[in-house]
């Protein structure tokens, strides 16, 4: 359900419609707000934006939540009527394409003016909202993939511990896998299964960020390895034709050894398998401390009439007050230094297991890959992964697959 909230000096009206025009003709500067699939947040934003008035009087701002599938539709049909939210909150790259068309306002000169800002975050969630050497988003909530792993499973195959290499995720695999059981699951959408290649060295594209760098025999013999491992009952055939509720289901049923998905899969896991608990779920980073991230960020449209007012609202939500109570009320982490060990420090005498799944999360940020800060990220995507997903599931073999891929992948660069 789609929420709108208009509040000024702390007064907050929820329904379809914005302020009455006489209110809105008062009102010194008005800012709207889009949020993805989050409305179940009103009291929090209620409690937030009557903070934020309080100290900014005559501000009104809108709030206008979205489900995930239809944000970028709306945003984009909204950026073409010339009537775009002030701030949005977008997840994973998809915001590049939106700074590289000129839609989305640079925060680098904001960053600048108040050191102590950028200072609040991460250095490694920071950066990676640049695109062009220019800050185009705040983090809002983080999270990343890790390794999780059923030690029922394990102990029962003779496993002493998690993997520590590619090959011992196949070998793994290969051992935990009888009957209805098999070994491994990978979420494969927003190149989350992307770290299963970058711990065998493989690279998407060249340094010029144009060119592909993934036809190589590296690269089909790690994926001659996912076929055949796939086709031997090993990997579990969703982990390349799910998305979210089926890998996650399945890992849940307590039939499948290991997942490789983000922090977020460990609420959905828990909510659906009983059999999870601190004896029975390990978290791990997997091998080699790889990672894909998955973060929602906060940008500021362009065409903004208070750009500053936004910058300061974005400030306000992301600074160490508020991004607290965020991650403390969701079990999040934010990007936010001082809220995530908070968080952190709660998690774990409250909940250990949860607290080791998050702790991955602040750990090896250094080592994220898949989020590349292409423009054209959606196209190259739609170019590559349908080769990967029929050399894995033995409909090409790996090479002809990679050379298809690699002719796909270079129309998409052509055409950018």
């Amino acid at each position: 359900m789609d929420r709108r909230t208009v509040i000024k000096g702390g007064l907050a009206m929820a329904g379809v419609l914005a302020a009455p025009a006489y209110l809105r003709a008062q009102s010194n500067k008005k800012i709207s707000m889009l949020t993805w699939n989050i409305a179940d947040q009103e009291a929090y934003f209620k409690e937030l934006f009557a903070d934020f008035t309080k100290d900014n009087p005559g501000v009104e701002i809108e709030w206008l939540d979205k489900k995930g599938p239809e944000l970028p539709a709306f945003y984009q049909t909204q950026l073409v009527a010339g009537t775009a939210p002030d701030i949005i909150d977008l997840q994973g790259m998809i915001w590049v394409e939106w700074a590289a068309n000129g839609a989305l306002l640079d925060m680098s000169p904001m960053l600048e003016k108040e050191p102590a800002v950028a200072k609040l975050y991460n250095p490694d969630y920071l950066s990676g909202f640049v695109y062009d050497k220019k800050q185009f988003a705040i983090p809002f909530y983080v999270a990343k993939t890790l390794l999780y792993y059923n030690k029922t499973m394990f102990k029962e195959a003779g496993l002493s511990g998690p993997p520590k290499s590619f090959d011992e995720i196949i070998n793994f695999s290969q051992a935990m896998a009888k009957g209805e059981k098999t070994g491994f699951l990978t979420l494969n959408f927003d190149w989350l299964y992307w770290p299963l290649m970058r711990m065998n060295g493989v690279e998407l594209l060249k340094p010029d960020m144009r060119t592909p760098a993934f036809n190589t025999p590296e690269t089909a013999a790690v994926l001659d390895k996912l076929a055949k491992a796939t086709a031997s009952g090993g990997i579990n055939k969703i982990a390349w034709t799910g998305r979210w509720v089926e890998p996650n289901g399945a890992f849940a049923s307590g039939n499948v050894g290991m997942l490789q998905a983000h922090s977020a899969s460990y609420f959905f896991v828990k909510g659906q398998g009983p059999w999870v608990n601190p004896d029975t779920l390990g978290a791990t980073q997997a091998p080699g401390n790889w990672s894909t991230p998955t973060n929602h960020a906060f940008v500021i449209s362009k065409s903004s009439k208070n750009p500053e007012v936004a910058w300061a609202l974005i400030k306000h939500m992301t600074g160490n007050k508020w991004a607290t109570k965020f991650a403390l009320s969701r079990r999040i982490l934010t990007g936010n230094v001082e809220a995530d060990n908070t968080v952190l420090a709660k998690m774990k005498t409250e909940d250990p297991l949860a607290h080791a799944v998050l702790q991955t999360q602040i750990e090896h940020t250094d080592k994220m890959t898949g989020n590349w800060p292409l423009p054209n990220d959606a196209q190259v995507k739609d170019a590559f992964w349908p080769e990967i997903q029929n050399a894995v599931l033995g409909r090409k073999d790996s090479k002809t697959a990679l050379a298809d891929a690699e002719r796909a992948v270079t129309r998409v660069m052509r055409r950018s």
